[in-house]
């Protein structure tokens, strides 16, 4: 039987190497500990996040292969670029980070519940108003929030948690926008934790968890924006042509 490491209370950086993770399930790495801005910040500097539903201890995950993208990569699709000119989405950032949480909280179709306990939410907007935590919000023209996502920064690193639709292309619109930024701003990773096939259609793909530690100690120690984000209205995101990676990368 396969013991996991059971974290203790009141050391944030205690988290055991990543590469003990389990293959099965994938990248089951430890339980326990809380939900600290300072836990959950070591966890994100170590390629680690939270993980678990109602009812169950808290769990920290590594997987490995790592889906991730990097924004010079993304594909831009032409229908894409049609729906940022012509559906009419408002797009924010930092506008009303609960209402996203919330809404990436509901259940799905299908599903009974989710692992965004209110307690998660309530860590995570901690981090919110600390700066650390990001929300994108994507509006109709009838001003009714109908996507959007939300995710961690630590230095040129955005980790991506969740993300939901309404109607149909408004993630992609919202996710487009946020793309568009951090590369403006140099970021050099996108964490995007497990592979779908929707996200492999905008450009991410899985690499080694080794390679992505590796990225972690390149990319997290580096100055980025604090603070709220803004939307910068120079940044025309329907013409806007991924480019080259920054050149730290």
């Amino acid at each position: 039987m396969i013991e996991i490491p059971w974290l203790p209370p009141g050391r944030p950086q205690a988290f055991p190497p990543v590469d003990q993770a389990l293959d099965e399930p994938n990248g089951l790495l430890a339980m326990g500990g809380d939900l600290s801005q300072a836990r959950l910040l070591a966890a994100y500097r170590r390629g680690i996040f939270p993980w678990y539903e109602e009812g169950q201890p808290i769990l920290w995950w590594s997987p490995d292969p790592r889906m991730v993208l990097f924004p010079h990569e993304f594909r831009m699709h032409r229908s894409l670029r049609k729906v940022l000119r012509n559906r009419g989405f408002d797009i924010r950032f930092d506008g009303n980070f609960q209402a996203v949480i919330e809404a990436c909280a509901d259940p799905r179709p299908g599903q009974d519940g989710t692992w965004i306990t209110e307690d998660m939410q309530h860590a995570y907007h901690r981090l919110h108003m600390a700066g650390h935590a990001h929300s994108v919000e994507v509006y109709d023209e009838q001003h009714r929030l109908v996507g959007g996502l939300y995710g961690v920064a630590i230095g040129r690193v955005f980790f991506g948690e969740s993300m939901f639709s309404r109607v149909r292309d408004a993630s992609k619109a919202g996710f487009a926008t946020l793309v568009c930024h951090l590369q403006h701003w140099g970021f050099g990773l996108i964490d995007c934790q497990m592979e779908t096939a929707h996200l492999a259609s905008l450009g991410a793909r899985s690499i080694p968890r080794s390679e992505f530690v590796r990225l972690l100690d390149r990319y997290c120690v580096e100055d980025a924006p604090t603070g709220h984000w803004h939307i910068d209205p120079k940044l025309a995101v329907d013409l806007w042509q991924p480019g080259a990676a920054p050149s730290s990368h």
